[in-house]
C-alpha cells in the first residue's frame, strides 16, 4: 500500500485493509479519512466499520467521508477542510486509488491545517 505524501500533514493512498491501519500508525499517521463508499469494490472491500475499529484500536482518529465520484460540491469541500483542521495530524486519506482523496486535498487549496 504505497502512501503518497502531498504535504507534511497529509497523504493519500489507495484502498487499505485492516492490517494496513497498524502499519500507518507505525509510520506516524494520527488520523485516517475514508473517502471510498462502502461496497464500491464489492464484497472483498473492508467496510468503514472494520477500518474504524482497527483505527480506534491503534489510537488513530477516523472519519468516514465517502465521495462516490469527482463531482465534489462546495459544501463537501468546506466540511472536508474543517474535519481536516480538527483531526490530529498527520492525516492519511484513502479511496480506491487515491484520486478522490487527492482531489479533495486540491479542492481545499492544499491546506489541511487550521487557518491563522
Amino acid at each position: 500500500m504505497p502512501v503518497n505524501p502531498v504535504c507534511p500533514e497529509f497523504a493519500v493512498c489507495g484502498q487499505i485493509n485492516v492490517a494496513d491501519v497498524a502499519v500507518l500508525a507505525k509510520q506516524g499517521y494520527r488520523s485516517i479519512i475514508n473517502n471510498r463508499p462502502d461496497g464500491e469494490g464489492g464484497p472483498d472491500q473492508p467496510s468503514s466499520a472494520q477500518i474504524e475499529a482497527a483505527a480506534k484500536a491503534a489510537g488513530l482518529g477516523y472519519v468516514y467521508f465517502p465521495i462516490p465520484n469527482l463531482m465534489i460540491s462546495e459544501a463537501q469541500v468546506a466540511a472536508y477542510h474543517q474535519l481536516c483542521a480538527d483531526l490530529p495530524h498527520p492525516i492519511v486519506a484513502f479511496c480506491r486509488s487515491g484520486g478522490r482523496a487527492n482531489a479533495l486535498f486540491q479542492a481545499c487549496g492544499c491546506q489541511v491545517g487550521r487557518a491563522g
